[in-house]
């Protein structure tokens, strides 16, 4: 099976399109080499992919007939990742979530939409007639108790 074909069977991108793009970017290598999308994996192959910044490391166990259930991905490969990787990983993203906790900063736009109908449905009752809140009456002047303001 094409390394594209089965990088996707067995769910590690999302389209074999997104597969063939990393690949063309040499994420991907077959022992200490790159690879070409139409090379041909075996079983016992360990296949190093670099993605989010972590480089895996997969072990082919047996190629899949088609794209696999993700319940089904741990009987066609190992993962032999280093650990430290891992850590890598959780890391960063403990550094995300400190740099901002969720309800801090900008609000988000369901939180700005939320305002808007707290905010918006009272002022549109407030303020139904635009003449009597200018000051002007129908026939284009002054309401007297504009006049007796100034």
């Amino acid at each position: 099976m094409r390394i594209d074909k089965f990088l996707w069977c067995i769910r590690f991108y999302k389209t074999r399109s997104i597969a063939t793009e990393e690949i063309k970017k040499n994420r991907v290598s077959l022992g200490t080499s790159a690879v070409k999308s139409s090379k041909e994996v075996k079983e016992g192959d360990v296949i190093k992919i670099r993605k989010n910044q972590i480089d895996y490391k997969i072990k082919v166990i047996q190629i899949p007939k088609s794209r696999l259930g993700a319940k089904l991905v741990p009987l066609h490969i190992q993962d032999v990742t280093d650990k430290e990787q891992y850590e890598l990983l959780k890391l960063r993203k403990m550094s995300q979530d400190y740099y901002r906790n969720k309800g801090e900063g900008r609000p988000t736009k369901r939180d700005r939409r939320d305002m808007d109908e707290y905010v918006g449905n009272d002022i549109a009752s407030d303020f139904t007639d635009w003449d009597d809140f200018f000051g002007e009456t129908a026939d284009g002047t002054e309401n007297e108790s504009a006049e007796n303001e100034d």
